[in-house]
């Protein structure tokens, strides 16, 4: 079985931000909740997640039944930081350590580390192109470890290593509170450093393994704004060619953000400077705009959402189209054909299969049939000061231009409402409303006068 302890007490003084480092996000959610993801597909015993700096914000947001915290109340170095948490593991257990600020490790680059670390200590290295700055990882003749050379204290050899230490390791949860035990802070910072106890263990005649990732986006940690935004556009570029391998028309990979899932039929195309956020599903044939925004969606086949739309929370049907310039807000639920088009605003408003809003309006609380027509400048008034009132139209409704519909109110199948009007009383099926007050021209009016003629 397995313990997973999260290092997440540092305070990030680099990001100059009040918000623990851990915290800040990637990919719409944070460095934290991407390493803990991982650390949840290892199916562990139990996560421990060590916290220091914000240790009550980190808290809030990490908060779940199979998370246990640990309070590091001086930040005196990695080995210090698993010493808290380590009591709390099973010792029959295999403890894996990994980083909240390092958020892309892969479960398989994991479950190989631990599947090597039954009795002695297992290191995670990296081969990457440019070693410059980090520590080389120096093995003997049989490939086993020997040493970790920072880059200012390495040789000329050393330095042509590419395979650097990524912090991370697995050994069984005995053997790792012995080394700890052994570790001294006898260094210019006065910290336990973690990977000291692989030193310690060698010279205790244990073989250290080390396992490889040849992939350098696995060992990318956030230190500063800069790393974070690099690490952010490297992440969402990969999952833009994912996309494409998968047959997305996608028209420019550096500008496409997304900030959770998306699942994409055949035949999509997405335009530039589009966002998805949350839980977002495109059918086949979706075709997405540019400069769009889209959370927390389902968009059925061959819809067509336009240039410069925003939805969130909605449930496109079949053939739909949408924009540009709409926004349609959450518990907005468009049937097969339906249309909303430019400056149009829905709330919790259902439209039936061939209806339309094509523009200017703005429809709350509303519950549209099948084949009705909205026309431009129409409002639903849904909201008295205090309640959220019910607007029903029926299958086959007109209403015409500039009409305020004053809810709660009900216009019945085949209705019409003439344009201007007012409506604050039922309509019946097939009837004509009239709301606005009778026209009255006054001839030979004269417009005031300006006081400075």
């Amino acid at each position: 079985m397995l313990d997973v302890i999260v290092l997440a007490a540092g305070k990030g003084s680099r990001m100059r931000s009040a918000l623990p480092k851990v915290l800040h996000k990637l990919a719409g959610k944070s460095l934290l909740a991407h390493t803990l993801a991982t650390a949840r597909a290892l199916s562990p015993e139990r996560i421990h997640v060590v916290v220091g700096h914000g240790a009550e914000t980190v808290k809030a947001e990490a908060a779940a039944q199979d998370v246990a915290f640990h309070y590091q109340a001086e930040q005196l170095g990695t080995g210090h930081a698993v010493a808290q948490a380590l009591p709390a593991c099973n010792p029959n257990n295999v403890a894996l350590i990994l980083f909240g600020d390092v958020p892309l490790m892969s479960s398989a680059t994991l479950a190989a580390l631990i599947d090597k670390a039954g009795k002695d200590p297992v290191m995670l290295a990296a081969n990457v192109p440019d070693p410059a700055g980090y520590g080389r990882v120096i093995r003997d003749p049989d490939g086993l470890f020997v040493k970790v050379v920072e880059h200012k204290d390495a040789s000329e050899t050393e330095l042509r290593v590419s395979e650097v230490n990524t912090g991370v390791l697995a050994a069984p949860v005995v053997l790792l509170t012995e080394l700890l035990s052994k570790l001294n802070n006898d260094n210019a910072q006065g910290e336990y450093y973690l990977p000291d106890i692989l030193g310690v263990a060698r010279k205790q005649g244990r073989r250290v393994q080390v396992v490889v990732t040849e992939d350098p986006i696995e060992m990318m940690g956030v230190n500063d704004r800069l790393q974070l935004e690099s690490l952010e556009r490297t992440f969402q570029a990969r999952l833009a060619e994912d996309l494409m391998r998968n047959g997305v028309a996608i028209s420019d990979r550096r500008r496409l953000d997304i900030r959770g899932e998306l699942v994409c039929g055949s035949g999509v195309s997405i335009d530039v400077n589009v966002i998805f956020e949350g839980q977002v599903s495109l059918g086949d044939g979706v075709r997405i705009g540019a400069n769009t925004v889209i959370k927390d969606a389902i968009i059925g086949p061959n819809t067509e959402i336009h240039p410069f739309s925003h939805l969130e929370q909605v449930n496109i049907g079949i053939g739909c189209s949408v924009g540009p310039f709409a926004r349609l807000r959450p518990g907005t639920q468009l049937s097969d054909g339906a249309r909303v088009g430019n400056f149009v605003e829905t709330k919790n408003a259902t439209l039936g299969a061939g209806s339309k809003a094509n523009h200017l309006a703005y429809i709350g609380d509303t519950r549209v049939g099948r084949e009705s027509n909205i026309g431009a400048g129409t409002i639903t008034c849904n909201y008295d000061g205090v309640n959220k009132h019910q607007t029903t139209l029926g299958d086959g409704v007109f209403i015409g231009s500039n009409s305020t519909l004053v809810a709660p109110v009900s216009i019945d199948d085949g209705a019409f409402v003439a344009a201007g009007s007012v409506v604050t009383k039922p309509v019946a099926s097939k009837d004509l409303a009239v709301g606005r007050a009778r026209q009255k021209n006054i001839s030979g009016w004269q417009p005031p006068a300006s006081k400075d003629a």
